[in-house]
């Protein structure tokens, strides 16, 4: 019998199938946005507004954003983790990119709300 020693944070599984449920989030939304998009055909910044106006725009385009940017933190921490070897700088950056991502979706919830 063979004793495997695993080590290590266990991402791997876990962290692929949520990369790729995100990416179905986010084809998703671009499908449901584009057939929104081409029934009203919007031209003017009221028009756009009004679409964005919807709750269920709100939520879907909300829900987008935190997927794409989960989406953007599995795969920015997996390179910062494979090619930053040392471990100070690996930190500072892990926290910049999460400190930004968490900025960004915060200025996303404040946009879509202001509407």
């Amino acid at each position: 019998m063979i004793n495997r020693i695993v080590v290590g944070a266990h991402y791997g599984l876990k962290d692929w199938i949520i990369q790729r449920a995100s990416a179905v989030v986010m084809a998703l939304y671009t499908l449901f946005i584009a057939i929104v998009v081409l029934a009203q055909c919007p031209s003017t910044f009221d028009a756009w507004r009004n679409i964005f106006s919807v709750g269920v725009v709100k939520f879907a385009t909300f829900l987008f954003a935190l997927s794409l940017f989960y989406h953007a933190w599995i795969g920015i921490r997996d390179l910062w983790m494979d090619y930053v070897k040392p471990v100070s700088l690996r930190l500072t950056l892990h926290v910049l990119t999460v400190l930004a991502l968490v900025g960004y979706a915060g200025w996303m919830a404040a946009i879509l709300w202001r509407l």
